[in-house]
Formats: C-alpha cells, structure tokens, sequence
C-alpha cells in the first residue's frame, strides 16, 4: 500500500495522445528509481515490502462541467512504485505523491518531517487558504510512519480542483520517503479513511457534473527487465473522470465490487493458472482480493501461494523468520500465471517478466512476485493484488456501481514498456472544475487518528498498497 501521484494535464512523452472526441487529461505516472540490487538487497526490500504490507492492512462547492483529466506518472526504481503530482495550496505548490488505490487518506511531508534532498515540503504559512483542524495524525507502516496533525486546502490534480480538502500535515516521517516523492494519496473509499475524509476522487465523482464518469484508470509501465533504465523513467497514465480509449482494446471487463465490501477496491478471485495448470480456489472471502496500485507484489494465503509455486519445477520456499512465505524458482523457468475475476470468462496474465523480481538467495534462483501472508483476524483481504499483476492490463476503478474492471492494453500502450525518456514535469494548470468537500471538520475528540498500514512505504509498490502506499518503503 504505499504509494503514488500528482499534476495537471500533462502528456506522457512518446506516448499517445488523447482521442480527440475524448477531451482526456492524464497524469503522467513516473517509475522509482532503482539500482541493480545484489541478492541480499533484493532480500530485504523483498522483506521491507511484506512488512509494510501487514502493517498497511492490519490497521485497522459549485463546479464546472469537466469531462475528464489525464496525470502523467513516473515509474521508480524500475517498477518499485509509480507516482503522479498533486498541486496543494493558495498559491499552489507541487508535489509528487503515490496514488494508491490501497487506502484512502492523503499525507504530504513538512519541514520538520524530512531533510532528505529532492522532497518537496508543505509550509501550511505559505499558504492563504489553508486552515488546520487541529486533529493529531498518525499512520504506521512495516518498515517506518508518518504522523503530524490534519488541515484543509485547496488540492489540483488533473484539471480538477477541491476547495476544503482534508490531509495530513506530517510533521514526523521516517523511513517512508524516497525522493522525489513528498506524500500519498490514497484512492480508496471513505470508508477506510483514517481521517475520516473523503477522498479527493471521491469529492469529485460526488459532486454532479463534476465528472463525466465517476471513474478512474490507470495505466502502468515496465522497465525491470531495461538495463539502461534509469532509476526514475515515464511510468504511464492516471485519468481522472473518463478512461483513455488510447490505452486499451476491446471491452472493459467490469466485474462488481462483492456485497458490503466496499472501502477497499475489492474482486474475487475466482480462477488461476499456473503455466497452464489449474490452481484450485476457495470461494467468497477466502478468494476475495484487494486491487491496490501502491502495492508492488501480489500476496496470497500461504497454504495458496505454496499450491502455485507447487506447479513450478525447482521451487523452494525460503527459510527464516525474515523470508517466511517467500519463494525462488530457477531463473531458466518462464511463469505463465493467469487470474480471473469474478463472474468473468477472461483470464488475464501476468508476464514472466512481471513474475521475476530479483536475484534468489543462491545462484541461478530468482525470486517470485507471489508472497504468502496470512491476514487472518485482520481487517485486510485474503489477497492483496498489485503492480505485478497491474502492469499487464489497462485497469478502471468505477464508484457507481462499485466495480473494477481490466482491458487488454494496446499496442500504443505496450510501446511505452522500456522506452527510455524524460520523466513528466509536475505542472500547475488552469482548473476546469471544482468542488467542495462538505465533510464536517473539526477537532477530534477522539484523539490521534491511527492507521496501521500493511502497504510497503516507498516499497509501497511491492507487498504495500492496501492502507497506505504499496510501494515498499
């Protein structure tokens, strides 16, 4: 559950532009930046990225006609995370944040919180429209947290504009950050917000008119396997209120959010191959998945994911309370993995390249993007589904009626995929459209707002997602 995020109508360099019956804005997503990692490295990200994760899911105005709007975003450290920009305050500052469909509250780093070159920090006196409301703040993750106190400002992002919206000031933050990236936004439901606060999306699709769809789309690229990839490269495409017909063929296969499950971007998952072999489901909650782009890696109940690493010749289950429920397999084996959701006829499949993340523990292993975790008696879902899986499909996340839906991607899409390039500039643009959130704010009496978060800070792309950025941090 770690991480994504932020800017106005930008285009993603080489990439393609929006239909002109489909006034789309996106933003572009940029990817981590990352070094080759020896064994031991990957390892322990590997180990930082399932931590974040248990912590992310244990935790328990008028407005002007806009059709829709595009966010360019930046893949880092070669699919770790991927991020957009949001622009935040009277005047608007920039900043870049995970947009994680893994949690639903929005942080963004203070002065105090961090003095590491390259994050861009929040001075609430700079600027005119901010108002804190003096509730504490807090948020944990496996591998560090951020704490601080929630205000309200103005927030922009792709063209759209919320005049109260409510985020955490974090005046603390350790071990959660990589720069460039100052903040989360989480993409989730109300109903999982730690502050209590609709979600900036949420705000907007709310509002009639505000939206032409109340929907988002998201768009990843690859660059793990690129050797002259650079640690942050063009990471794709946010779109905001529309989906970019561009981006994907056929049919979006929408699939329904199950019955009072709505809070995380839930599907079941009702069908599994393994390099053409069956996997055998469970059925209801046992099979339900939690559809999170701040989480890098695809995580599962142990007794499943040792079923789908039983079908690959060679594998074998790490050993040690720091590698529980991870595997390797040998590297000169290609995976085939398929999923399929719901009611649906369509499998959808994970590339090999997507299913190795790094070097195993001895020579010729490789380590697998599938993790046992065992979220039982929590309040996180049996499977946590991230950017290993998503990076292969064109995916929608739909308010009403709640659903998720997945596209074949087009070949436009695809050539994005190791296509070295400047990464987008986070901008700050004329705002088509606003909206107000009405939430009521005010002092919690309650006290400190807490959320433990399962997602992997700024490995908030690999086990995180869920409750927090999924980017391992």
């Amino acid at each position: 559950m770690y991480f994504l995020p932020q800017t106005l109508a930008v285009s993603c360099p080489g990439g393609p532009s929006s239909s002109p019956s489909l006034p789309v804005r996106s933003i572009p997503l940029v990817r981590r930046t990352r070094s080759q990692r020896n064994g031991t490295e990957v390892m322990q990200w590997l180990k930082n990225q399932k931590d974040s994760l248990v912590a992310k899911y244990q935790s328990g105005s008028a407005h002007e006609k806009r059709a829709s709007g595009t966010n360019l975003l930046t893949n880092q450290q070669l699919d770790a995370s991927f991020y957009g920009s949001i622009a935040v305050g009277t005047p608007p500052v920039a900043f870049n944040v995970i947009l994680d469909t893994g949690s639903s509250d929005l942080w963004i780093a203070s002065g105090a919180s961090t003095t590491q070159a390259g994050i861009t920090n929040f001075d609430s006196t700079k600027s005119s429209t901010f108002e804190s409301l003096n509730s504490p703040f807090e948020i944990k993750y496996g591998t560090g947290s951020a704490s601080g106190t929630l205000g309200q400002d103005v927030v922009q992002m792709a063209g759209f504009q919320v005049t109260n919206q409510v985020f955490a000031v974090a005046t603390q933050q350790s071990g959660v950050l990589n720069a460039p990236v100052s903040g989360l936004m989480g993409m989730g439901f109300q109903t999982i917000a730690s502050s209590r606060a609709p979600p900036f999306w949420e705000t907007l699709a709310n509002e009639t008119g505000a939206l032409d769809e109340p929907l988002m789309a998201f768009q990843f690229t690859r660059f793990r396997d690129v050797n002259r990839a650079q640690s942050l490269e063009p990471g794709g495409t946010f779109t905001l209120g529309a989906v970019d017909s561009s981006l994907f063929t056929g049919d979006i296969d929408y699939q329904p959010i199950p019955d009072g499950q709505a809070g995380y971007w839930i599907q079941e998952i009702t069908g599994m191959t393994v390099n053409g072999q069956t996997v055998i489901m469970p059925s209801g909650p046992d099979a339900f998945g939690a559809i999170d782009t701040g989480t890098t890696l695809v995580t599962g109940p142990p007794d499943m994911v040792a079923a789908i690493y039983a079908k690959i010749p060679g594998s074998q289950a790490l050993t040690g309370a720091d590698m529980d429920g991870f595997y390797q397999y040998p590297c000169n084996t290609d995976v085939a993995v398929t999923l399929r959701f719901g009611a649906s006829t369509i499998s959808w499949p994970i590339s090999n390249a997507d299913f190795l993340v790094g070097d195993g523990t001895t020579r010729g292993m490789c380590l697998g993007g599938f993790i046992g975790l065992d979220t039982t008696g929590t309040t996180a879902p049996a499977w946590i589904v991230g950017d290993t899986f998503l990076k292969n499909v064109y995916s929608v996340y739909r308010a009403r009626p709640a659903a998720v839906g997945f596209a074949t991607l087009s070949q436009a899409a695809l050539a994005m995929n190791g296509k070295l390039g400047p990464v987008p500039t986070p901008t700050i643009g004329s705002v088509a459209a606003t909206a107000t959130d009405r939430t009521t704010q005010g002092s919690n009496s309650n006290g400190a707002v807490t959320r433990q978060s399962v997602s992997v800070g700024v490995l908030l792309t690999l086990v995180t997602g869920l409750v927090g950025a999924c980017v391992l941090l």
